[in-house]
């Protein structure tokens, strides 16, 4: 037997009567979550107190690391024995106690870092908390009485400690709520205020955002709809039940776009930071079965869920060793943010709740039921994130076309964040993140391009528009764009825009109307500062990758680009004031496949203020791409701003105003 071999998940047949769909059933999610725990084993100290996974340290360094891998793989082992009512056949329960018992001693030479004086414990003690709870009857009340009291010294270190006003705060109040239960010191007013913090970040709509600013990412469902309903069981009748019930609305507004956000493979949105805990983007769908917090069928929960862990497994994660790597399909560590290390992708615990449930709950018994993109082509307005969801059933792509999201505010000049601040994402596709091109959006941007060849953010721009007419989607914002000379950052990323010294360039009013697979991406120029001889305006389309280089493509009049690769073929059509077409090929900037190609759309001159300039902008699957007619687009001026018409190949009509006045 190889080493390989040792952890080979076990072939469970494909189920495909209960589970149409995936094929996928309990007996899969239990299959997978014991080959992970299992895997780890390999590289734990003697005592169990360490796990020292192969891969590159976070900032936080290796001791750090190792306690993040113990804790949430910790928490999976919880909820691996809560849905099993404490049957163990693998050892959990002793294997992780050992580790307890090590790691909160000061005296052992594994002893964890403490909450007080490392910030990323304060993370880690609330997994492990969270599965103590979870696991009190099989793993707490039957250890040692010292090792209880160590444990309650290690996790009191957080009171009173002070925490960011974002996710964090409920790592503190989910700690506390277990140290009240065991009868360790805890603090009202750490609760009370992280319950403030909470509702502070809430918008509107099932939506918050992780912080003052725009910060709509996957942390909406995996910590902030999470954590509040696990919390409201842990804590009782600590938990008053008019806030229980918000947060059941707020979850169940909160799951109906999440579910439209969910490729028919299985894929999760490409967006946002920590995309290595990869199907922890499950997590709100298995809160929402288990509190009931929705109006979607159980099956359809399940179908989603075993989507994503399917969509990894058939991508290689976990890889053959059975571990969960930096980076979304295999190893692509890149793609982590400063804070991520060896251990971070383990959070993917969160995406397993469903197992915490027994094997006779609704959720496990219900046939699948389809996604809303397998149902039919759909078209949502999400405005407080500002975005528009279009999904196509022939190929199953969720497009999200965003005038709302930056992880920034308005008129802040940092550069943009290529996870954030793209005018689109997809379940297929990601924006290239690293090389020559990360400090500059080098797709699926609308940008000025200086003489120079540096590109412009929109970073900080004025969201003014989100909705649907007529069967169109319709959003519309305004940037002051700006050149940002990011060499001299150097600090911590936490998915934000890099900073440096700004060049202020013209104030550029974006749009886009969707349609289908079919966006029509609007652009005019409303001021003159920054243009000079050699700036041109650029607007890219959609990335596509692969290990084998993409095919181009590129045709004159009207201006074309084609991108065409295994899965998905990316479109840009120049309808008004783009005179060049051009691919720009990148390499080992994405963690989908080594070669990456972009269409790129230019002007031959400066950008005229006040012009209207179009272009056709589309994705599709390989197998659906289907090119026609193209709309059409006329643009009247009017005292109140541009009138933009667009004729789409079927006669369907659609306007949209620009509006002249400052937004």
């Amino acid at each position: 037997m190889t080493a390989d071999d040792e952890f080979a998940e076990e072939q469970i047949a494909d189920d495909r009567r209960l589970s149409p769909y995936t094929g996928y059933t309990r007996a899969h999610w239990a299959a997978a979550a014991d080959r992970m725990l299992l895997a780890l084993r390999r590289y734990a100290s003697p005592d169990h107190a360490r796990i020292d996974l192969p891969g590159p340290a976070s900032a936080y360094g290796p001791d750090s690391d190792s306690l993040e891998a113990f804790a949430r793989s910790f928490l999976l082992a919880a909820i691996r024995l809560r849905g099993e009512a404490g049957a163990d056949p693998h050892g959990l329960a002793d294997w992780y106690a050992a580790g307890l018992r090590a790691g909160t001693d000061p005296a052992s030479p594994t002893a964890w870092p403490r909450p007080d004086r490392l910030d990323q414990a304060k993370v880690e003690a609330c997994s492990i908390a969270l599965g103590l709870h979870l696991t009190r009857p099989w793993l707490w009340d039957r250890l040692d009485e010292a090792t209880r009291q160590r444990t309650v010294d290690w996790l009191s270190t957080v009171v009173g400690q002070p925490y960011p006003p974002i996710n964090w705060v409920w790592f503190q109040i989910v700690v506390e709520t277990f140290l009240r239960a065991v009868g360790g010191p805890w603090s009202v007013q750490d609760i009370e205020s992280g319950l403030a913090v909470h509702e502070s970040l809430y918008r509107a709509d099932g939506w918050y955002s992780d912080g003052p600013e725009r910060s709509y990412d996957h942390y909406v469902g995996w910590a902030l709809h999470v954590y509040p309903l696990l919390w409201a069981d842990q804590a009782g009748d600590g938990c008053p039940d008019d806030l229980r019930q918000v947060w059941r609305q707020r979850l169940s507004a909160y799951v109906d776009d999440a579910l439209r956000l969910i490729g028919a493979d299985g894929a999760p949105l490409m967006q946002g930071r920590s995309l290595s805990y990869r199907f922890a983007a499950a997590a709100p769908l298995w809160v929402a079965a288990m509190t009931g917090a929705t109006d979607a069928p159980a099956g359809q929960l399940r179908r989603a869920a075993s989507g994503m862990l399917r969509y990894f497994h058939e991508h290689g994660a976990p890889d053959r060793r059975g571990l969960l790597t930096l980076g979304w399909h295999r190893e692509w560590p890149a793609m982590a943010q400063s804070y991520s290390g060896p251990g971070s992708p383990y959070w993917a615990a969160k995406g397993m709740l469903g197992l915490a449930l027994p094997a006779d709950h609704p959720v496990w018994m219900e046939t699948e039921r389809p996604l809303p993109v397998e149902r039919a082509d759909l078209l949502v307005a999400v405005p407080t994130p500002g975005w528009l969801i279009a999904g196509t059933r022939r190929d199953g792509v969720l497009r999200v076309v965003n005038h709302g999201t930056d992880h920034s505010v308005p008129g802040d000049e940092r550069a943009d964040s290529p996870l954030y601040a793209r005018l689109g994402y997809s379940t297929a596709t990601m924006p290239p993140l690293t090389g020559e091109t990360v400090g500059d959006p080098s797709d699926n941007s609308v940008t000025i391009v200086d003489a120079d060849g540096r590109r412009g953010h929109r970073n900080g721009f004025v969201a003014l528009d989100c909705r649907v007419v007529d069967g169109v989607g319709q959003a519309v914002s305004r940037a002051a764009t700006h050149w940002v000379d990011t060499a001299g950052d150097t600090g911590p990323d936490h998915g934000s825009g890099r900073a440096g010294p700004v060049r202020r360039g013209p104030v550029v009013t974006m749009a886009s109307l969707i349609r289908g697979a079919v966006e029509v991406r609007l652009a005019r120029l409303d001021s003159t500062e920054g243009l000079d001889v050699g700036t041109v305006l650029e607007c890219s389309g959609w990335p596509v990758a692969g290990d084998v280089p993409p095919q181009a493509r590129i045709g004159v009049d009207p201006p074309t680009c084609v991108v065409a690769g295994a899965a998905v073929i990316s479109r840009l059509v120049g309808l008004a004031g783009f005179t060049h077409a051009l691919v720009r090929r990148e390499r080992s900037t994405s963690p989908l496949g080594d070669q990456v190609a972009v269409p790129v759309l230019r002007t031959a001159a400066p950008p005229a203020v006040g012009q209207v300039y179009a272009a056709v902008v589309m994705l599709a699957g390989a197998q659906a791409d289907t090119p026609g007619p193209l709309p059409a687009v006329t643009v009247t001026a009017g005292p109140d701003g541009d009138t933009v018409a667009v004729r789409w190949p079927d006669g369907h009509l659609s306007t949209l105003l620009l509006s002249s006045a400052p937004g």
